[in-house]
C-alpha cells in the first residue's frame, strides 16, 4: 500500500484564526467605541444562498462582528442593486460589504460588485481587489484564494519556484489565486475543463488547485506523486473537484472536503472584516 498523503485541517487553522478576529473585534470595540460591521446583500430567496447568508451573519455574530442584512426581491434590478450597495459603502457604519452571489441571471454582477467601495470590499471581488492581488498591492484578497494561501503557508508548502496548476478560471477563485501564487514566486499554468490533455499538464503539477466545479474532475492519474492537492470544488453531497481516495495516495497533501478550503474562506471573510474596520476607524 502506497503511504498516503497528509490532510490539510482547514478546520482546526480556521478556529485559530477565528479566534483572534474575535480578540482583535473585541479589542477595536472596545477602544473605539464602534464594533466591526459586515453587511450582506441577498437577491431573492434561492435556498442555498439563504443559508450561506445566515451561516456567514451566524459566524459575525460569535466573533463580535455586527451584521446588517438587506434581503431585496428576486425582481431587484440591477439598477436598484448598485444602489443599495452604493448606499452601504456610503455608510460609515458599515465597514464591509458583501453580495451573495449569483444574484440572478437577470443582474449585470460585476457592475453591482463594482459599487462595493474598495476600502470595504471584504470579499475581494471587485476589480480594484484583483488587481491589488496581481500587482502585490495593498487590499483585500477573495476569500477562497486567500483562505487558500494561509493554508499553504501553515503547511510550510514553499512556492517559489514550484509548477501550480491551476483548474479553474472564475474572476474569484481560479484567476485570483494564480495571481497570488505568482506573487509567491511559482510558476503558474492556468487550465480549465476545456484544455486540452488536460492530464499532461496537471501530472507536472507540484502544487495543484482544483477549482472547476465538477464533481471527482481530477483523479488519482492527474496527480504527480508527492504533490501538493488542494481541492476548492464544492458539490452537492460535499464532494469536491478531487477523487480524493485516488489522490491521497499520490499527493504528499491533501485538503478534505468537507473541512479543507471551506471553514478557511469563512476565517478569512472574517479576518478581513475586522482588518476593514480598523483601517476605517484609524485604529490599525
Amino acid at each position: 500500500m502506497p503511504p498516503e498523503a497528509r490532510l490539510m485541517d482547514g478546520s482546526a487553522l480556521a478556529r485559530t484564526l477565528v479566534e483572534q478576529a474575535a480578540r482583535r473585534a473585541a479589542d477595536l470595540t472596545e477602544g473605539t467605541g464602534t464594533a466591526p460591521c459586515l453587511a450582506t446583500v441577498l437577491v431573492g430567496d434561492d435556498p442555498a444562498s439563504v443559508t450561506y447568508v445566515r451561516m456567514k451573519r451566524n459566524r459575525c455574530a460569535k466573533v463580535g462582528i455586527l451584521s446588517r442584512h438587506v434581503a431585496l426581491p428576486a425582481a431587484t434590478t440591477t439598477a436598484e442593486l448598485v444602489g443599495t450597495i452604493t448606499a452601504l459603502s456610503n455608510d460609515p457604519a458599515v465597514h464591509g460589504i458583501l453580495l451573495q452571489h449569483p444574484a440572478g441571471p437577470h443582474i449585470d454582477e460585476r457592475a453591482a460588485f463594482e459599487a462595493i467601495a474598495p476600502e470595504k470590499d471584504v470579499d475581494g471581488v471587485t476589480c480594484h481587489s484583483f488587481a491589488a492581488m496581481s500587482f502585490g498591492l495593498d487590499g483585500f484578497a477573495s476569500c477562497t484564494p486567500g483562505g487558500i494561501l494561509r493554508l499553504l503557508d501553515h503547511y510550510d508548502v514553499d512556492l517559489a519556484g514550484k509548477h501550480a496548476v491551476v483548474v479553474g478560471r472564475s474572476a474569484i477563485l481560479g484567476k485570483p489565486v494564480g495571481m497570488l501564487l505568482l506573487g509567491r514566486d511559482a510558476t503558474v499554468t492556468y487550465c480549465h475543463s476545456r484544455t486540452t490533455d488536460l492530464a499532461s499538464l496537471t501530472r507536472e503539477a507540484d502544487v495543484l488547485i482544483a477549482a472547476v466545479c465538477r464533481p471527482r474532475f481530477l483523479r488519482g492519474e492527474h496527480i504527480k506523486p508527492g504533490a501538493v492537492v488542494i481541492d476548492a470544488g464544492s458539490n452537492p453531497g460535499n464532494v469536491g473537484d478531487v477523487d480524493f481516495e485516488a489522490a491521497r495516495t499520490r499527493a504528499s497533501l491533501i485538503t478534505p472536503v468537507p473541512g479543507g478550503v471551506g471553514p478557511m474562506t469563512i476565517a478569512t471573510l472574517l479576518t478581513q472584516t475586522v482588518d476593514a474596520a480598523a483601517a476605517q476607524l484609524n485604529a490599525v
